[in-house]
Formats: C-alpha cells, structure tokens, sequence
C-alpha cells in the first residue's frame, strides 16, 4: 500500500478510535439513564433510521470518494461533483423528513410500535436532515483525501451528542433529549465541515447549473446501484432488531442491542480501511493498476484478519467481565449472544476491505449479487429461529449472515479481477492465535477479580500475539517500514524498538 493509503487509513482509524472511545464512555450511561425498556426502544429507532439514511444517503458517500477522485479533464470537475450530490443529498433528506413527520403525527406509528413513538418519529426527521449535511460534507473532504480534517470532526461530533444527548435525557427528556443532542451534534459538525471545504470546492457551485457535458447519468448509476448494495448491507445488521423487538419485547431487544454493540467493536479497523479504501482503488483501477490493486487488497485483508482476530480472542475471554461491567450486572444475559455473533462479525470484518475495492472499480452487479444471497440467508434463518430461540436465535442466524459475506466476496472478487488472499499467511496467523487464545483464557480463568482481568489480561494477549505473530512474519519488516514512516515520532520510535527486540 502506497504511504498516502496508509496516511488516509491511519487519519480515518484515529477519527474512529476517538469516536468510538468516547461512545465506549456514552454507551453505558446511556443504558442506565433510560433503562433496558427505553433502549431498546432506542435500539428499534437506529435500525429504522440506518434504513431510512440508506435511502437518503443513496450511495452518496462512495460516489463522491470515487468520481471527486478521479479529477478528470471536464473544468471544474470536483465543483461539479460536489454540486450534482450536494442537491441530491438534501433534496432526499428533505422528501424523507416530511413523510417522517407526517407518518408521526397522522400514521399508525403508536399502534405499531408504541405510545411516544409518534413524537419520536418528528424528532427522527430532524436528525435526517442535519446528519445528511454532515454526510455530505465529511465524505466530500475526505474524497479530497483531506481525512486529517474530516475525521476529527467524528470526535467533535460524538463529543457533542455525548454532552447534548445524555444532559437531555438525563434531566427527563429521555430519547427525544437523545435525538436532539444527535441532530444539534450533526449540524454543528456539518457547518464547520462547510467551512473548512471553501479553499477546495467552490461552494456557489451548488446553487449553479451543472454542465451538460457532466456525466450525470455515470454518477447516478452507480449511486442508484450502491444504494442497492447498501441496502442489503444495512439489511444483514439490522434486521435481526427489527424482527427482534416486536416478536420478543423491548427489554430482550436492549439486551440484544447490547451484545451488538460489544461484538462490532471489532470492526474498528476494517471500517476505516474499508472507507479508505473506496477512493484510494479508484485512483488505481482509473490507470489500470491491477498488479498494485491485488497487492492492496491481500495486504489489507491479512492486515484486517490479524488485528481483528486478536480483538475476537480478548473479548471472547473476558465476555463476562467485559459485558457486566460495562452495562450492569443484569445485562449477563447479553454474554452468550455476543459469543455467538463474533465469528460472523469476524468474517464480516475480512469482507468490508474487499468489497470497498469492488466498489470502487464500480463493478457493483456482481457486490449487489454476493450482498444479496448474505441478505437471504440472513432473513429465513432470522424468521426460522427468532420465534423458537429468541435473541439467541437472532445471534445464530445473524452471525451466519455475516459469515456469508466473506465467502461471496471473496468469490465476486475474483470475478471482478483481483485476489484479495494470495498473501494471507494463514499458518502463521493461526499460529499466533492459538497460542494468544491459551494465554488469554488461561490467564482470564486463573484471575478471580473481574476488574484485575480486565486489566491484566489484554496487555498479556497484546504482547503474546504481536511477538508471535512478528517471529512468523505475519507482518513484514517492509511493511512496518512504511507504517513507521506515516506514523508521528514517538510511536514510530516505539514500533521500530519492538520490531528490533523480537526479530
């Protein structure tokens, strides 16, 4: 992976780190001010929300890494650019606050869902609209590969949500407070995202005619085929929510939520590559560099399954410890559906790098195709084992869902013309985990005090798995060179003193 790759990933990773170091403060507190009920009603709401933002944001955010990239020969390309998706994007969100808050106040909202749900749907639109300009925004920075600016925004606005949200709920308010702290956060962020693209874009485009030589029906295309996707990606993890909280209550519900949000800790890294990743191959499949792109996609691949794996083996030793501590005693219900999730969040988490190259060839047939039979397989086992197990079936049918995904997009991308295992190293990487998983479990169960685990145990597995895993060459001495280069002084200075300690 080239140095600029490497720089935009670890810019994305630290904005995600930060953001979700501050919501591993908020979530807790957040369970606790509204209770189990009242979460997962909070729950219910974020799964209908990630389907209506998918169709608001209609694939909006890889269109614009993708064609904003490619800076080609039309004057003004990136203006227009900006322009075509900046109408688009709000014109949608605006469509879909109006039927929010008709649908709250004049639809059968209560009756489906719920006696306050009608107020909360009013509140849901606001939170469109001021996420859609933050969206638009964000994204259009980081197609620039301005991710230095447009992640520490992330940060902003989960500080912001954090501070705004729980004050509001916590004073009574409840998930309205919530709401409104998300929405006061997003357009905060968006305006100063706003601020900071003037030296890039020029804004007045968006108020201007496009050209007619501008390619609009190439970029509405793909976006219309990308929500598609999308859709069906949303699709694997939320619906087990939304056929969760009618079938077996809100309390099961929150519950469930809970395991979620633990097991998809480990899709830190995979996400931030996988956003990375979508403008960077699309530079690369523009000059027809397949050779680079498949050593792109092997190295990321291995890189993800390496790191998340050791994420996978830590939580899975201290689930208990983990999930008792961080939600409350109570929520040790919530334990065996996060061990049932974590080798689909797994799989998943391989599959996010590869398909975002996939995406950025454009080549999305074949994605929506893989995406597709992941999403069927999810929705029968969901039916099939919801009503008989309840969260426990929602984890066993999720968790194969996910899984899926890793196998069909493997296969679609060899169909697209790129090998993202040629270099896995699997042996070693094996290895390495077997002999992290003996030391983490061994260590966990010989340790009474659930607080001195929690302490203790990470940094045992940390040490075990990076000097195993340095000793095979999982990671090669070239490519923590290029990591030592993109990284500030002193970390560079502690990864080169590891480095030549253990080899």
């Amino acid at each position: 992976m080239s140095g600029r790759t490497i720089s935009g990933f670890l810019s994305v990773l630290s904005g995600k780190l930060g953001a979700t170091l501050l919501g591993v403060f908020i979530t807790p507190i957040l369970v606790r001010v509204l209770g189990s009920e009242l979460y997962g009603d909070y729950a219910l709401l974020l799964s209908l929300l990630a389907f209506i933002t998918t169709i608001t944001h209609a694939g909006i955010s890889a269109g614009i890494r993708k064609f904003i990239a490619e800076n080609r020969e039309l004057d003004s390309w990136q203006d227009w650019v900006f322009a075509f998706y900046i109408r688009i994007a709000m014109v949608l969100a605006l469509g879909a606050a109006v039927v929010l808050t008709l649908f709250g106040r004049y639809g059968p909202v209560e009756e489906l869902f719920g006696e306050a749900f009608g107020v909360y749907f009013q509140f849901l639109a606001l939170v469109v609209v001021t996420g859609q300009l933050f969206y638009v925004t964000r994204y259009t920075l980081m197609g620039l590969s301005r991710e230095h600016i447009s992640e520490p925004l992330i940060v902003a606005r989960q500080f912001l949500y954090g501070i705004l949200g729980l004050s509001l709920a916590y004073v009574g308010y409840d998930i309205v407070g919530v709401l409104t702290g998300t929405a006061v956060a997003a357009l905060t962020c968006g305006i100063v995202a706003v601020w900071f693209l003037r030296p890039y874009v020029d804004l007045r485009s968006a108020f201007s005619s496009v050209p007619r030589d501008f390619s609009r029906w190439e970029l509405l295309s793909f976006n219309i085929y990308n929500t598609i996707f999308i859709l069906l990606t949303i699709s694997l993890y939320n619906l087990d929510i939304l056929l969760l909280q009618p079938i077996a209550g809100s309390e099961a519900t929150g519950l469930y939520k809970a395991a979620l949000v633990i097991a998809e800790f480990l899709w830190l890294v995979p996400q931030a590559v996988q956003i990375v990743f979508i403008h960077s191959a699309s530079e690369r499949w523009s000059r027809g560099e397949i050779e680079k792109i498949s050593e792109m996609a092997s190295v990321a691949t291995r890189f993800t399954l390496t790191f998340t794996l050791l994420l996978m083996i830590g939580l899975a030793g201290l689930a208990t410890e983990f999930m008792t501590l961080y939600f409350g005693a109570k929520y040790d219900e919530a334990v065996i559906p996060m061990l049932l999730l974590l080798p689909g969040v797994l799989g998943f988490a391989i599959a996010r790098p590869i398909y975002a190259i996939g995406q950025g060839k454009g080549e999305l047939r074949i994605l929506i195709i893989g995406t597709g039979f992941a999403a069927l397989i999810n929705l029968v086992l969901n039916v099939l084992l919801i009503p008989q197990y309840g969260m426990v079936g929602a984890a066993i049918a999720t968790s194969i869902g996910y899984g899926s995904m890793l196998v069909l997009h493997i296969s679609a991308a060899r169909r697209i013309g790129f090998d993202p295992v040629r270099d896995l190293q699997l042996s070693g990487i094996c290895i390495a985990s077997i002999v992290t998983s003996v030391a983490v479990f061994g260590s966990a169960f010989l340790i009474d005090s659930r607080i001195t685990a929690l302490v203790i145990v990470p940094p045992i597995g940390f040490v075990t798995y990076v000097i195993v895993s340095l000793r095979l060459d999982v990671v090669s001495a070239e490519e923590l060179r290029l990591l030592e280069e993109q990284l500030p002084d002193r970390l560079a200075k502690i990864v080169r003193h590891v480095s030549d300690v253990v080899q």
